[in-house]
């Protein structure tokens, strides 16, 4: 299937924001080890010299600049387009480490980075074209309609019970809880991201569409998904080991985010199921190489655990299913920060 230029234009606004995104993560490492060196301090411990750090800065940056691309992306390409994409930025991240701070890429992580290429190459040539939308009002009429509506009224129920029921019971052992509410709420958020790029869109193409109460209820509705979806983000990384929450949210946030656009914005209609099924498969194969390379990630640290204290550290699938990772939180002297740790959010969110 031919790209469309809107297509074209949120494909490569998205390899950009992959690109910046996994770079951000280098460079803030970079700062934030250049702030402890001077300082004596790291930001784990407590500190604060990074603040002080103008290449931590810079990472900062980074950051924000491709989370800005990942957002003007969603006015261009549909979300099952440009979702999958993210993916990429943990690539970057890994060769880039691998050079720059000389951590090292596991030949199994190299398969997981083919993979994660292979099936965004698969997704973007059957990728459906983005729909034509004219007005706000249009975007509203793809929100109310009855299958859309369920698919909200179905999260806002999974997610109270999660935030009321499980979350105070299982929250700190189970990993899926925290992982399942920010994976709803983004889902939500994404679309309303969606929407509203397409609002700001239309207004710079010269149709004012901040005249219209509706661009300002989709707003309120991204600040409020977005806070809720990084409240319990940051729980479950403060809370299990990174390399387990990492794969589980990618999985999970990409996911429903697919699964609500088909919904709202119908991106399979007019599709083949040729492509549909080519889509899929891309998806599964992209999710393979993301879980693949945090696998990778998390064997690397449990081998230097292991070779560096007497108790084994438990495997990921029975830390997967107890849910606490605990036991690796800190098991190697340059491990990621508290900071770097929350910045990790977009690992994914792209």
């Amino acid at each position: 299937m031919g790209f469309s230029k809107d297509n074209l234009t949120g494909f490569i606004l998205a390899l950009l924001s992959s690109g910046f995104i996994g770079a951000s993560f280098i460079i803030k490492k970079k700062g934030l080890r250049r702030a402890a060196a001077a300082s004596g301090v790291r930001a784990g411990m407590g500190g604060h010299a990074y603040l002080l750090e103008p290449l931590w800065w810079f990472g900062m940056i980074t950051m924000i600049v491709g989370e800005v691309a990942n957002f003007v992306a969603y006015a261009f390409a549909p979300a099952v387009l440009v979702t999958p994409l993210g993916a990429l930025s943990i690539i970057v991240s890994a060769v880039l480490a691998h050079f720059i701070l000389k951590e090292k890429l596991h030949k199994l992580g190299i398969l997981g980075c083919v993979m994660c290429i292979a099936g965004s190459v698969i997704i973007v040539i059957h990728a459906p074209q983005e729909r034509s939308i004219s007005s706000i009002q249009q975007i509203v009429n793809m929100a109310t309609q009855p299958a859309f509506l369920l698919y909200v009224g179905s999260v806002m129920v999974l997610v109270f019970i999660l935030i009321f029921y499980f979350a105070p019971q299982y929250g700190h052992t189970n990993v899926l809880i925290f992982t399942g509410i920010c994976s709803l709420m983004g889902s939500l958020s994404v679309m309303s991201v969606k929407a509203l790029g397409t609002a700001l869109k239309l207004t710079f193409e010269g149709k004012n569409q901040l005249i219209y109460l509706e661009t300002w209820f989709f707003m309120f509705v991204v600040a409020t998904c977005v806070i809720t979806q990084m409240n319990y983000l940051n729980k479950a990384l403060d809370t299990f080991n990174t390399a387990i929450v990492s794969p589980i949210y990618y999985v999970l946030f990409t996911t429903l985010t697919i699964v609500a656009s088909i919904i709202m914005f119908k991106d399979w209609d007019g599709q083949s199921a040729g492509s549909i099924i080519s889509e899929i498969c891309g998806f599964i194969v992209v999710l393979s190489g993301t879980i693949l390379l945090h696998v990778t990630k998390d064997f690397e640290r449990s081998s230097s655990f292991r070779g560096n204290y007497t108790p084994l550290s438990p495997t990921l699938s029975t830390r997967l299913c107890s849910g606490n990772g605990e036991s690796l939180k800190h098991d190697v002297e340059e491990g990621p920060s508290s900071e770097e740790v929350s910045s990790r959010r977009q690992d994914l969110y792209t």
